[in-house]
């Protein structure tokens, strides 16, 4: 199926389309040989709260988007290379329902569909581009990913020392590595993470020491894919609005 739509022209008029929705701002997706295989919004767990989001699914890549204008205009564009993804199911807790954790080396965060017909869509498509990709590559499969981080309404208090109680003063940092929501003084040091970034990120101090001696699985949360439903907090206070264009 994906391979006669390859080449067709609907294929190619529909990616087309995508690429002038995201105008300038957006990479080229028009490639021989690549397939888009559906899009929707879906609801992205971002650091402060859940955002929608617009995705397009195609069979190398996932890309998605700020939506300005729904089915006009998106901006701040993200690629994600399908082989390497990873994808786990989020128990229904909540509002938020029918979400998975979308796992990659460099990103890793939760998204939600409207129903469970429309997850289990997503889940199924996407494992399916993915089989077909280390199938065709020969790769192995992608067992390492970046943390999911935890929502900042998840903390009130630093979640390693226990102790630093978040303000304005006070701001919430995210530890590369774990994922954790600590504070300033827990949080000094930077260490070399190559599949995020090619400079030292900001990683906790339980973490720093870990990796300075070479134990770089003991870094992560008991569970690989730990993650917790926020909670409807209304002390929020974030050193940014969201995790997309974070430094911290």
């Amino acid at each position: 199926m994906v391979d006669r739509l390859a080449n067709s022209e609907a294929n190619s008029k529909r990616i087309n389309l995508v690429e002038s929705c995201f105008g300038t701002a957006g990479q080229p997706l028009a490639i021989p040989g690549r397939v888009l295989i559906g899009e929707g919004v879906l609801t992205k767990l971002c650091r402060k709260k859940p955002k929608a989001r617009q995705f397009f699914l195609f069979n190398d890549i996932l890309v998605y988007g700020n939506i300005v204008i729904q089915k006009k205009k998106y901006n701040k564009q993200h690629i994600i290379p399908l082989e390497n993804v990873t994808i786990d199911t989020i128990e229904d807790e909540g509002e938020l329902r029918n979400g998975w954790l979308i796992k990659t080396p460099t990103k890793s965060f939760a998204v939600y569909a409207a129903t469970a017909t429309e997850k289990s869509e997503w889940m199924n498509h996407i494992n399916k581009c993915v089989c077909d990709l280390i199938s065709k590559s020969g790769k192995t499969p992608n067992s390492e990913h970046a943390a999911v981080w935890i929502p900042d309404s998840e903390a009130t208090i630093c979640m390693r020392c226990k102790k630093v109680k978040f303000t304005p003063v006070n701001r919430r940092h995210h530890c590369r590595k774990c994922g954790y929501v600590i504070c300033g003084p827990c949080s000094e040091k930077r260490y070399l993470l190559p599949s995020q970034s090619s400079k030292p990120v900001r990683v906790c101090d339980f973490c720093y020491d870990l990796l300075s001696n070479g134990d770089f699985s003991s870094c992560l949360p008991s569970r690989s894919d730990s993650f917790s439903h926020p909670s409807k907090s209304k002390n929020n206070l974030s050193d940014d609005d969201d995790d997309e264009d974070s430094s911290d």
